[in-house]
C-alpha cells in the first residue's frame, strides 16, 4: 500500500513539474526571444571584479566588459588578496591588450570576516572612481549591449539595483559542461519564469549587481556582508529595505564553468543548493523538486509502469522543449540532448543531499553555515595593502 501511494505521489509531482517546465519554456522564449535595442549611455561606470586565481579564459572573459557599446568612461577595478595570485598576470595581459582602457588593480590581503570575495570587495571599495558601480563575478561573460541594458534598467523609477539572468558554458571538458547544464536547463527557465511573473522585487545575483554609489553607501558598503555566504541575496535584501526594487533586463549573460571532475561539480552544486536551502522557506525549497520531473517520473514508473511511462514521455518532451528554448536564447547548446536525463539525475541527488549539509567548501576553505545565512571560518590573512 505504502509503495503504491509513494509511486502516485512521485508521478503527481512529475506531472505538475512537466506542466511547469512547458510553461517556463514558453515564458523564457517570450522574455528573451525578442531582440532589444538600447541607446549608448555616457555616464561613468566602475566595474568591480574580485579575482582569485587564473581561471580558464579569464582574460577573454574580462575583456568582454571593456568591449561595450558605451559612450562614457569605464573603470575596470580588479582586486586580489595575494601578491602571488595568478590573476595578476591576467590583469597585466588585459592592460597590454587594451592600453587605452582604465584598468586598476588592488592587492590587499586585509581580512574581513569569512567571505573571501566580500573581503576582497571591502579592500577595493576606496578605489571606486565613479558614481555607477557594477559588480560582476570573475567567471561572467557579457555581450556588447550589456552596460546599455543595465543602465537603461537602472534609470527606471524606484529601481535601486539591476541584476541579470545567465546560462552556463563549460570551458574544461565534459564535467564542466555537465555543471554548466544545471544552470542552463534548470536554473535559467525557473529564473526567467519568476522574472516574467514579476517576482523580482529584491532579486540579486552575482552575475551582475549594478547600483549607484549613494545606494551602496546607504546599505553600509560591503562590510555588512562579510560573514554572509549568499552575499548577493543579502545585498538585494538591503537595497529592498531602502524602499527600492531590483530590475532584470531581457539580457542573457554567460557563466563560465571550469570544473574538471565529478567531485568538483558535486562540491560546487552542493554549496549552491545548501545556500538556496538556507534562504528559502522549508516547504518552498522541498516543493522545488518539481523542477526535476523526469527523474521523478522514472522513479514513479517503478511502481506504476504504464501510467509512469506516459508521464516519463511527457516529462522528457517538456525537458527537450525547454532545452531548445534555452539553446535558442543562448545561440548554442550547453550539452548534448542525450545527457539531459543524467544531468537531471545529478540535480536530484544534489537536492536530496543538500538537506544534510551544515558546512560547505569554498575555494579550498571549509565554511560552517550558521543562522541567517552566515558562515564562520578562520581567515589566516595578514594586513599588507598594496595598490598598483
Amino acid at each position: 500500500m505504502i509503495p503504491a501511494i509513494l509511486g502516485w505521489l512521485l508521478l503527481a509531482l512529475a506531472a505538475i513539474g512537466t506542466g511547469f517546465t512547458f510553461a517556463a519554456a514558453i515564458v523564457l522564449v517570450r522574455f528573451l526571444g525578442v531582440p532589444q535595442s538600447y541607446s549608448a549611455h555616457d555616464v561613468a561606470v566602475t566595474i568591480l571584479k574580485p579575482l582569485h586565481g587564473a581561471e580558464p579564459h579569464l582574460v577573454d572573459n574580462l575583456a568582454t566588459f571593456l568591449c561595450q557599446d558605451h559612450a562614457g568612461p569605464i573603470q575596470l577595478l580588479c582586486g586580489v588578496q595575494r601578491r602571488d595570485d595568478a590573476a595578476i598576470e591576467a590583469v597585466e595581459t588585459l592592460r597590454r591588450r587594451f592600453p587605452a582602457a582604465r584598468i586598476d588593480l588592488v592587492i590587499d590581503p586585509t581580512p574581513h570576516g569569512s567571505n573571501g570575495k566580500i573581503a576582497n570587495l571591502i579592500n577595493m571599495e576606496s578605489a571606486i572612481a565613479h558614481d555607477v558601480v557594477v559588480l560582476s563575478d570573475s567567471d561572467m561573460v557579457v555581450p556588447p549591449s550589456y552596460l546599455a541594458a543595465v543602465l537603461t534598467a537602472l534609470d527606471q523609477p524606484k529601481v535601486g539595483l539591476v541584476t541579470c539572468l545567465y546560462r552556463g558554458r563549460g570551458d574544461c571538458g565534459l564535467w564542466s559542461r555537465l555543471g554548466a547544464a544545471g544552470v542552463s536547463y534548470r536554473f535559467l527557465p525557473l529564473a526567467a519564469f519568476a522574472t516574467a511573473m514579476g517576482k523580482t522585487g529584491q532579486t540579486c545575483m552575482g552575475s551582475t549587481i549594478a547600483l549607484r554609489r549613494r545606494t551602496l553607501d546607504a546599505i553600509g558598503g560591503f562590510k555588512p556582508f562579510a560573514d554572509i555566504l549568499a552575499d548577493d541575496h543579502a545585498i538585494g535584501q538591503a537595497v529592498g529595505a531602502l524602499g527600492l526594487v531590483s530590475a532584470i533586463p531581457p539580457l542573457l549573460l554567460t557563466h563560465a564553468f571550469c570544473e574538471t571532475s565529478l567531485p568538483a561539480v558535486w562540491r560546487h552544486e552542493l554549496r549552491w543548493a545548501a545556500t538556496v536551502r538556507g534562504l528559502t522557506p522549508p516547504a518552498a525549497y522541498a516543493a522545488s523538486v518539481i523542477t526535476l520531473p523526469l527523474p521523478l517520473a522514472l522513479a514513479g514508473m517503478m511502481f506504476h509502469p504504464l501510467t509512469g511511462l506516459a508521464i516519463v514521455i511527457a516529462a522528457l518532451a517538456a525537458k527537450l522543449v525547454a532545452a531548445a528554448a534555452v539553446n535558442r536564447a543562448a545561440g548554442e547548446a550547453t550539452i548534448a540532448r542525450g545527457l539531459l536525463p543524467i544531468r537531471d539525475g545529478l540535480s536530484l541527488a544534489v537536492f536530496i543531499a543538500s538537506f544534510g549539509v551544515r558546512s560547505v567548501d569554498w575555494r579550498g576553505r571549509r565554511l560552517t553555515m550558521t543562522a541567517d545565512g552566515r558562515v564562520a571560518a578562520g581567515t589566516g590573512l595578514q594586513a599588507d595593502p598594496l595598490r598598483v
